[in-house]
């Protein structure tokens, strides 16, 4: 008696998500950095998806005058939808690629880009730009830090922002010591060859730059001599060590 063992096959059941149901129309927009540069790429990707109308731009990503995309944004209407190849053709950076997205959502205009998978007729298209306007407003607070990091070191070496200053550090220690020996102010400023409103300004930075000097000193003194470094326990000083404690 023979017996037949079969193996029992699995079924996996592949679930599609289904193309959201557009009421408008799919615009295009491709851009190159040169004119060398060629679009077959992008214009392919674009048409195969069944977009028929199609702005172009030959410029860098940098540009802020983008005349292919000023009639793309002008050519959307409510239920359309605008479709890019690769989301660095849109935005000149992360914040200004939300923004731009964000105007399309206010407008009742989609967005689609091929590359990346995005689309905001999905929850998941959703998802992910709420993820990059976080990204964006992150991006915003560490270039707000660095400009304010760089102006407090700027202050604190003397480097003064915008025009050269009317009066040197020199001049204000000059008006300082006569504004406290009883001098008026309009004849400090018409000593120094400046308006009494430029005098005031002048105190008023060099007294931000002395407030940013002592709180560098009042933190360097807290810090205290350096700690020693730990030292390294081998097989050669562990005993040594151990004695020490």
């Amino acid at each position: 008696m023979t017996t037949q063992t079969t193996r029992s096959q699995k079924t996996h059941r592949i679930l599609t998500v289904p193309e959201p149901v557009r009421a408008g129309r799919l615009i295009g927009y491709v851009r190159t950095s040169t004119v060398d540069q060629k679009l077959d790429l992008q214009l392919d990707a674009l048409k195969a998806i069944g977009v028929q109308l199609v702005f172009q731009d030959q410029v860098s990503g940098a540009t802020t005058k983008r005349p292919g995309l000023s009639r793309a944004l002008k050519e959307l209407t409510e239920g359309d939808t605008l479709t890019v190849w690769k989301l660095d053709r849109l935005g000149r950076s992360l914040s200004h690629l939300v923004a731009t997205i964000e105007e399309l959502k206010n407008r009742g205009v989609g967005f689609r880009s091929l590359t990346e998978g995005i689309d905001t007729q999905t929850a998941t298209g959703r998802l992910m730009l709420g993820i990059f306007g976080s990204l964006a407003e992150f991006e915003r607070s560490l270039i707000a830090e660095r400009i304010s990091a760089g102006r407090q070191s700027s202050i604190r070496r003397g480097i003064t922002q915008g025009r050269k200053p009317k009066l040197t550090r020199s001049k204000i220690e000059l008006a300082r010591r006569e504004l406290e020996a009883g001098q008026k102010p309009n004849e400090v400023a018409r000593n120094l060859g400046v308006g009494r409103s430029t005098l005031y300004a002048s105190l008023a930075k060099d007294d931000e730059r002395r407030a940013v000097d002592d709180q560098i000193a009042w933190t360097r003194r807290g810090a205290g001599r350096p700690r020693k470094s730990p030292q390294v326990c081998t097989d050669s000083n562990r005993e040594a060590i151990s004695r020490r404690k």
